[in-house]
């Protein structure tokens, strides 16, 4: 039997590698005024009011050659499933085409002030998730593009994103520009903020959920502090109990995971005809490798739970197509489960745009390692199970990939439900929430000198947002017509 290419990649033969770290550069020591003179410096080379132009290099290349091309690397039954979603939108398709964008970031100018990116920096990649002290967060909560590069990027892809969605919520030109505006100078005003901590002040901040929803009630209306309620109830009760409940089967007597083909697909319906002990004991090996990668009293606890079952999960938008894995695992018995995302790290979307001064000399050379080192760095706290691994499948490729819990008390806003009040205030949770993972590893100082304490910056990322809305519906009418000419293929309702 020949083994899909999304089984045959999942599978190691011969000992997984790849797990090294990564080693972020010394900060200069300067003074706080050598700091400030930094982003003053860089103020007077390009000024803030001046980053609202959208540049679009002359060789940018064709939408849809830039979808073909990230499809070859991609699960082939899985692609047409990602296509069908970012044909939703104008907002589902700026989700799933983070790398067009990367590109067009690429051919402006830049500040020079680096930070460590989250590279994906739109609406719905904030959310709610639980710290290891089991307290309810607000922060970044996608990193598969992390990397180092200009603060202004990630700045830039949040604002567009809001007015993208904006757009399609049915907003005035006037209420899109009021909420980006808001947005944009909460990010200028935290980081300003940031840049008068210490260093430990700036390391410990967080939006405790508890404080945020406390502030968040005296600005909404009654009806969305309900909702708001019942988001973060929905949050607390997302949980491995209820992953658990709603994943799993008992088959012959035993759990396994559901089949609900194409999005959930067990190890048994890939390769019915394989043998399992031997399958599950290539996972276990790979498992082991992986548990290297976690502090040691990690994996302590780790060492706690047995391997049962594995499958295949569609996740997302832009990550569609990706190799991406569900593991469960038992602790004591049945009522103690664990499930454990493993997904496939590609290169970064930004690797090749990133200014060359940027880059580090000691990144590392494995792309799970990578998306790690970005979240430990950017979010206020992380998943105890964080870690990641390389993989040799039986077709001979080396694949890496970074592994999580799937579902840890995870939640989302519904951002296509929002109002212009309530995206604005939402906006500004998320603009505060990137300057503070911005100030972790950049310099708050230098990027706060350079934005000062006017608006400079704030209306030019309006513009700047306004004019890439306009690009994203450019871009995806033209995909759109490559659906409908059968230049790319696209199942839709999934």
């Amino acid at each position: 039997m020949t083994a899909p290419d999304s089984v045959a990649t999942a599978f190691p033969r011969g000992r997984p590698s790849g797990n090294e770290g990564e080693s972020e550069p010394r900060t200069p020591r300067l003074s706080p005024q050598e700091r400030a003179s930094r982003g003053l410096a860089a103020r007077a080379l390009l000024p803030p009011e001046e980053q609202g132009e959208v540049v679009l290099s002359p060789g940018r290349p064709d939408t849809v050659a830039v979808l073909e091309e990230q499809a070859v690397t991609r699960v082939p039954e899985l692609v047409p499933v990602r296509h069908g979603r970012m044909m939703v939108s104008p907002f589902t398709f700026f989700r799933g085409h983070a790398k067009g964008m990367a590109i067009d970031l690429g051919a402006a100018p830049v500040s020079g002030l680096a930070v460590r990116l989250c590279g994906d920096a739109h609406l719905s990649n904030f959310g709610l998730f639980a710290s290891p002290e089991r307290r309810l967060l607000f922060d970044i909560n996608d990193f598969d593009e992390s990397l180092p590069g200009p603060w202004e990027w990630d700045v830039k892809r949040l604002a567009a994103s809001l007015d993208v969605a904006g757009r399609e919520n049915g907003f005035t030109d006037k209420e899109r520009r009021k909420c980006v505006v808001k947005t944009v100078r909460r990010y200028r005003d935290a980081m300003a903020d940031f840049a008068a901590m210490p260093a430990l002040d700036v390391w410990y901040a967080r939006a405790d959920v508890e404080e945020v929803v406390e502030l968040l009630r005296t600005k909404i209306g009654r009806s969305r502090r309900k909702s708001l309620d019942k988001a973060v109830a929905k949050a607390r009760s997302s949980d491995r109990l209820k992953a658990f409940a709603k994943l799993t089967e008992i088959v012959d007597g035993q759990v396994r995971i559901k089949s609900d083909p194409p999005l959930l697909v067990p190890m048994g319906d890939l390769l019915p005809d394989a043998d399992r002990e031997e399958l599950a004991d290539q996972i276990i090996e790979l498992l082991s490798h992986y548990r290297r990668t976690l502090a040691s009293d990690r994996r302590v606890l780790f060492d706690q739970f047995e391997f049962i079952d594995l499958a295949r999960k569609v996740v997302g938008v832009g990550s569609v197509g990706t190799r991406c894995w569900i593991v469960l695992l038992r602790g004591r018995d049945d009522g103690d489960p664990l499930f454990l995302q493993v997904k496939e790290a590609e290169a970064s979307v930004l690797k090749s745009t990133v200014p060359s001064t940027m880059r580090h000399r000691n990144a590392p050379r494995n792309e799970g390692a990578r998306v790690v080192a970005g979240q430990r760095l950017m979010q206020a706290a992380s998943d105890i199970f964080l870690g990641w691994q390389r993989v040799e499948g039986i077709d001979g490729r080396e694949r890496d990939f970074f592994v999580r819990q799937l579902r840890d008390m995870k939640g989302s806003a519904v951002v296509e439900q929002m109002d212009p009040k309530s995206m604005t205030i939402y906006g500004q949770l998320c603009g505060w929430t990137l300057a503070r993972a911005h100030a972790r590893s950049g310099d708050p100082i230098a990027i706060s000198a350079y934005l000062g304490d006017d608006d400079g910056f704030a209306t030019a990322a309006a513009a700047f947002a306004d004019g890439y809305a306009d690009q994203t519906e450019r871009d995806h009418s033209v995909f759109l017509d490559a659906i409908r000419s059968g230049r790319l293929e696209a199942v839709t309702g999934l």
